[in-house]
């Protein structure tokens, strides 16, 4: 029984100690960054229009920060470009920071809040 039990804390444990290993130079800018978005979104559905509720949202299912995007880019009060513009900028950020490139996820990350605020 002990041998099963490290087994399975090697299991919960090792994936979480490699994310950690290879945190990037600016991951917690992108995990910051990415709150915010994710708190700017939930507090403009909470005020704006409502739509109607969709199969998916019958099934049990969370919704995530993309699907309520683009949820709110057909109601319009998000415009399919700074959806698209915010999504590209994140994905440069995350791909600049697992390359190891700190200044160029900075960037990115200058072009996220550019786009959030247009």
């Amino acid at each position: 029984m002990t041998a099963r039990r490290s087994m399975l804390w090697l299991v919960i444990t090792f994936p979480a100690s490699l994310s950690t290993g290879y945190a990037g130079p600016c991951t917690d800018d992108i995990d910051r960054m990415q709150a915010r978005l994710d708190a700017a979104l939930e507090a403009k559905l909470a005020t704006g229009p409502q739509a109607a509720e969709s199969t998916s949202a019958t099934m049990h299912r969370q919704p995530t920060p993309k699907s309520l995007a683009a949820a709110e880019g057909k109601l319009g009060n998000l415009s399919p470009e700074k959806i698209d513009a915010i999504s590209r900028a994140m994905a440069r950020a995350r791909a600049a920071d697992s390359a190891g490139d700190k200044d160029g996820c900075q960037q990115a990350l200058v072009d996220v809040q550019r786009a959030a605020n247009q």
